[in-house]
């Protein structure tokens, strides 16, 4: 199982588990040690994770963090679990806090077995950050975040690149926070910036607090429109599509899609497959239309009655033909002069579309009687 697949089924199964899952102890079991196997770690091989590593840090004796999961017997991420009903947000990472600092671990984990806060020494060296630069919710997953959380896996750990990364991803994450605070309830100082680019008089208090709404207002508006440009963009985005394919998939009678004129290779093709179904039908009721991708050749020109395709547009050539089913098979091609082994094949395409009602009243007849 991929590593992405890994990571969806367990959580998948996190919303059912949740109800049986009171204590640290069972989060662990249930949710934190099938997350750590999911990253490619053996939870059961002390020599790549360790539960309950203890050291002595300053006057403190004995200090455990959970797990510390190990590289060439040396820890790289040390891991601190809250049972899953904890909110983070209310919680410090004391354990892991401390004991980052006696560690050559650069990634210390946070988690209540459902949220994952990763953090690290990005402001002081080996002193853990107060903030984390990365948090992954195993209950609102994108493929952003397994893009991101993949560089923890066991092949993929590579701690020079985690650090780099960090550093864009805890500002980003900030960045974005701060951008999210100014929008539910913009700042004073925020909404004093954009009124003194549109505002000439006086500010007062109460002009003060009035832009502070405005520039809430405004914001909101702002990202409102985009939205729906956005929307609207990928409805008429996906209608040309529906519209595009319709017209290439539906049999319809006359008329030409409307693409680039048809190449001098297609022509001559044309012209080829023209003269082979001279000896069988008159030539003029052999057709072509140009598509995007390639060029199609008819009887009547109709839809219905597809003789073959020429695809012309890349280095190796094909031409397809068509059975009783109108299933499509490309043939590959050296050179243009290669369609004359195809006659046969072309004239019973032909044949098929071309039998006399007589004919085909006398098969229909024959087939009831037996």
């Amino acid at each position: 199982m991929e590593f992405a697949d890994r990571i969806r089924d367990l959580a998948a199964r996190i919303p059912t588990q949740l109800k049986h899952i009171s204590t640290e102890e069972a989060t662990k079991n249930a949710l934190v040690m099938p997350f750590i196997t999911a990253l490619g770690y053996n939870v059961f091989d002390p020599m790549e994770v360790t539960p309950e590593l203890s050291a002595d840090v300053g006057v403190k004796k004995g200090e455990k963090v959970d797990y510390a999961i190990l590289q060439d017997e040396k820890p790289i991420m040390l891991v601190e679990c809250k049972a899953c009903s904890v909110n983070l947000d209310q919680v410090h990472a004391s354990q892991l806090y401390r004991y980052f600092s006696v560690t050559e671990a650069h990634v210390g984990i946070l988690t209540n077995g459902i949220i994952y806060r990763f953090f690290s020494d990005l402001e002081s060296p080996n002193k853990m950050d107060s903030r984390p630069f990365l948090e992954i919710n195993l209950l609102s997953l994108d493929e952003l975040s397994l893009a991101e959380l993949k560089r923890f896996t066991k092949s993929g750990f590579q701690v020079d690149t985690i650090m780099a990364n960090a550093v864009e991803l805890k500002y980003t994450r900030e960045i974005k926070r701060l951008i999210g605070n100014e929008l539910n309830q913009p700042s004073d100082e925020f909404s004093r910036f954009f009124a003194s680019k549109v505002y000439s008089g006086r500010m007062t208090q109460s002009t003060r607090e009035q832009f502070i709404e405005i520039t809430k207002k405004a914001f909101q508006q702002f990202i409102s429109e985009r939205i729906s440009d956005r929307l609207k963009s990928a409805l008429e985005h996906e209608e040309a599509s529906v519209s595009t394919s319709e017209k290439q998939d539906k049999p319809e009678e006359g008329g030409r899609e409307a693409s680039a004129a048809p190449t001098e290779d297609e022509f001559h093709g044309f012209y080829i497959v023209q003269a082979i179904l001279t000896q069988v039908i008159d030539p003029t009721r052999v057709t072509m239309r140009d598509q995007k991708t390639h060029c199609s050749v008819l009887l009547d020109n109709t839809n219905r009655k597809p003789i073959c395709r020429l695809w012309f547009n890349a280095a190796q050539k094909y031409v397809s033909l068509f059975d009783a089913e109108k299933n499509e098979t490309k043939v590959p091609i050296e050179g243009l002069a290669d369609i004359y082994k195809l006659a046969n094949q072309l004239k019973d395409t032909v044949a098929r579309y071309d039998v006399p009602k007589e004919a085909a009243q006398l098969d229909t007849t024959s087939s009831l009687g037996e």
